[in-house]
């Protein structure tokens, strides 16, 4: 064999030389161009590995999606030619340029236009008119098309027949939600007649939070409100649709699993044992519900790829086992063709009992082609499984793109495939390897698993829980290695079992069984919760670093090369731009029934004129601070009476919420900022922010600067779209310009602003306990509470 005289004075291609190091030599300033010329190269092949045939698929719904988004930001709404006119001209470049190196480019802009397009043609579709204004005693019937059971009120969903009501501006809403008594809600496909109090659907409570208006839009849903006494049901005066009966019939097939599941399982484990079979979470208490968040455990409550992959995997599995008992079949036919079928149904059942949401349609999606493949005897490629399912999502219901469901499902469902794919050899070959066989043994394999499934799956939708929930979950890897193994292993089988046996009358002691394993699931989350920093709070930031950080994620998963660590650089950048952003000084709700002001202590205080407790609670959550928002803490440094209050900021600037026509003579001479519902005298000297700002632009963000404030508004001026239209009666109405003029005044005396003996700040704030003895989501008198305005909404 040929061997070469290894030369200390030369360098191997590929290696550098070390700087300083003993019989190697020192590049000297010529070798410079090498280098580069080297690192170019390495560039370069790097490139080429991630433009491989077929790997750039998965980056098409990446395209899609971020099409899907920019549909979203538009100020007006796309005209829908112009959409379908860029995705032709894009397709034609594909066409044009499929035989060369630019249809890669080309594909990605006719993917980028086929999001936008589809986002267009979903919200044609589903267009409907929303409510304007308030409606405070309308008359409806309609059919119930949706029921939900709250912790304190249940919610139906009405199509409408008729509708009538003083100040309803024609065309009406064509759906609208309502909150009814607990234990009152008609059953789905009743024929209902109501009087109710209605609202438009709710806007952003700051600048920069979730749109509750574009979602319920994307719903149908153009109307919230409560019921006002007695729903009466009768016959219907037309026949119901298809849909309708069928929605009907699957609904009275969930609720029957529902109340056999909650006779033999009471309180929370029943509750949860019917999430996990009929989707219906609604009924867990809030203190479990929030347990389960905090503990990084609300996954197992919505039903997604981990529910489906156990209801395929017992029934492939048993199954198959059943038809190798017999020869005949085992050694002729394709037994294992035959049990993946089945377990398609299967999953197909699952899918329409669970109420197919977002997480379980992509999950159903994800697992029918594996099974088709199987069937086929075909291996399915996990990437572009996700792919195809993040596709199939994506074009039926575009707006799931912008909800945090998704986000956070397909996060975590691609961090989990990516890790598989680039992870540990001996974990995906299992017994092949001496190290796999050797853990196996021991059930290290699983354990390790489940410990590096977590903490991926944690990591990866830790960005979307930042931006969308405002909090971590530091211990979720603890209550996930005390949970996960007890629900793979015995809850989800004894639930199945036990929907087997319900037919047969024998499902009780499965329910009841599966509710032990329930109950150490609640224990569990309960303890991880109440341990000392189980909630890590994050402050608010923009959608700017959740897009790079989105950015980070994506290279981290989809390249296979070592260019995907630049992932790592832009995770970090986005790190950074969430540290930078800078907190509201004053915060003002889209009602004017609340302000918050930021005072010497760093901390928001709260002064408000109405139940907002939604409200203050989302500018709490936000501002990563952790006090309730009714208790007295956060009305600390509030001064109040009948006629209004006062809060300081943290230079003595008064910021003042006017209830009354007599606040403004204290406060046009002392406050250098007022909120009121009401018009101020002529030549107040502070600036106010009254009720047509607030329609115009919506809640509004305050921030001192060197010349006054900054104001941002959760709608912006030309902002006009199907859920937020425009009111033209409003369209000259611009934001106030607030200078420095009327700052750091002198304290008003404390006569002004003091709370008269014997009242508490609540109740001058609005918030003390409801003593009526009847239900405040559905008195005439309230506005809709924070149950049913949750952010699953």
């Amino acid at each position: 064999m040929e061997t070469r005289e290894r030369d200390p004075g030369r360098v191997r291609a590929g290696v550098l030389p070390v700087a300083g190091s003993a019989g190697r030599a020192i590049a000297p300033a010529h070798r410079l161009p090498d280098f580069a010329a080297l690192l170019g190269a390495r560039l370069a092949g790097w490139a080429a590995t991630e433009v491989a045939p077929g790997r750039l698929f998965p980056w098409l719904p990446v395209a899609f999606g971020l099409g899907i988004v920019l549909y979203f930001t538009a100020e007006r709404e796309p005209a829908l030619w112009a959409a379908g006119a860029a995705f032709a001209a894009a397709a034609a470049a594909v066409i044009a340029t499929r035989r060369h190196g630019g249809v890669a480019v080309a594909l990605g802009f006719a993917a980028l236009a086929a999001g936008f397009l589809a986002a267009g043609v979903r919200a044609q579709k589903v267009d409907a008119p929303v409510l304007r204004k308030p409606l405070w005693g309308a008359t409806l019937t309609g059919f119930v098309e949706r029921r939900e059971e709250r912790e304190r009120s249940d919610r139906i969903v009405v199509r409408i027949h008729t509708m009538e009501g003083r100040g309803l501006a024609a065309p009406h809403p064509t759906r609208v939600r309502v909150a009814v008594r607990k234990g009152t809600a008609p059953p789905v496909g009743a024929f209902v007649a109501m009087k109710a109090r209605l609202s438009p659907p709710l806007a952003p409570m700051r600048p920069g939070g979730y749109d509750f208006a574009r979602d319920l839009y994307f719903q149908g849903i153009g109307a919230v409100g409560f019921a006002l006494g007695r729903i009466s049901v009768s016959a219907p005066p037309v026949t119901p649709d298809f849909s309708l009966r069928a929605v009907a019939a699957i609904d009275r097939l969930r609720s029957a699993i529902d109340a056999r599941i909650r006779a033999s399982v009471p309180g929370d484990s029943g509750a949860i044992a019917s999430a996990l079979i009929t989707g219906q979470r609604d009924a867990i208490s809030r203190r479990v519900n929030d347990a389960m968040y905090v503990s990084s455990l609300a996954h197992v409550l919505s039903i997604s790829g981990y529910h489906m992959a156990v209801v395929v995997g017992v029934v492939f599995v048993g199954l198959r086992a059943v038809l190798a008992l017999v020869p005949g079949l085992a050694l002729r036919r394709p037994i294992k063709s035959y049990a993946a079928a089945a377990a398609l149904l299967a999953a197909a059942f699952y899918l329409v009992l669970s109420g197919a949401e977002v997480a379980t349609r992509r999950a159903f999606v994800m697992t029918a082609i594996v099974l088709v493949g199987v069937i086929a005897g075909r291996r399915a490629l996990t990437l572009r499984t996700l792919s195809i399912a993040a596709f199939a999502v994506m074009l039926l219901s575009p707006e799931a793109v912008v909800h945090p469901s998704f986000q956070m499902s397909f996060a975590a469902t691609l961090a989990l495939v990516a890790a598989y794919e680039h992870g540990l050899p001996w974990m995906a070959s299992g017994g092949k390897t001496a190290l796999g066989a050797r853990l196996a043994l021991w059930g290290a394999r699983e354990i390790f698993g489940l410990l590096v499934a977590s903490l991926v799956a944690g990591f990866a939708t830790t960005l979307f829980a930042a931006y969308h929930f405002h909090r971590l979950a530091p211990y979720g890897v603890v209550a996930n290695l005390l949970v996960m193994p007890v629900v793979s292993a015995f809850v989800m089988p004894m639930g199945l079992a036990a929907l087997a046996a319900l037919p047969f009358g024998f499902d009780g002691p499965l329910w009841r069984a599966m509710g032990y394993g329930i109950d150490w699931m609640t224990g569990a989350a309960v303890w991880v919760a109440d341990l000392p920093g189980a909630v890590g709070r994050v402050a608010a930031f923009g959608t700017g670093p959740l897009l790079v950080g989105t950015l980070g994620l994506v290279l981290l998963a989809l390249l296979r090369s070592p260019l995907r660590w630049s992932g790592a650089a832009v995770l970090a950048l986005a790190v950074g731009l969430m540290a930078a952003v800078q907190k509201p000084d004053a915060l003002i709700a889209a009602d004017g029934g609340a302000i918050a002001v930021r005072g010497a202590d760093g901390r928001l205080a709260v002064a408000r004129a109405a139940k907002t407790s939604f409200a203050v609670r989302e500018w709490l959550s936000a501002d990563a601070d952790a006090r309730a928002p009714d208790s007295a803490e956060v009305l600390r440094g509030v001064s109040c009476d009948p006629a209004g209050c006062v809060a300081r900021l943290a230079d003595g600037t008064a910021v003042a919420l006017a209830k009354t026509v007599e606040a403004f003579a204290d406060d046009c001479a002392r406050a250098a900022l007022i909120v009121a519902r009401r018009e101020p005298p002529p030549g107040c000297r502070a600036t106010v922010i009254g009720r047509d700002t607030l329609r115009r632009y919506g809640a509004l963000a305050l921030y001192r600067t060197g010349a006054g404030w900054a104001i941002v508004p959760a709608r912006e001026k030309n902002l006009d779209r199907p859920w937020a239209s425009a009111d033209p009666a409003l369209a000259s109405v611009e934001l106030p310009r607030i200078g420095t003029g009327t700052t750091a005044r002198e304290p008003s005396p404390p006569s002004s602003r003091a709370t008269p003996a014997g009242n508490s700040p609540a109740e001058l704030s609005g918030t003390s306990p409801d003593k009526s003895g009847t239900d405040p989501a559905v008195t005439p008198d309230a506005t809709p509470l924070p149950d049913d305005l949750d952010a699953d909404d």
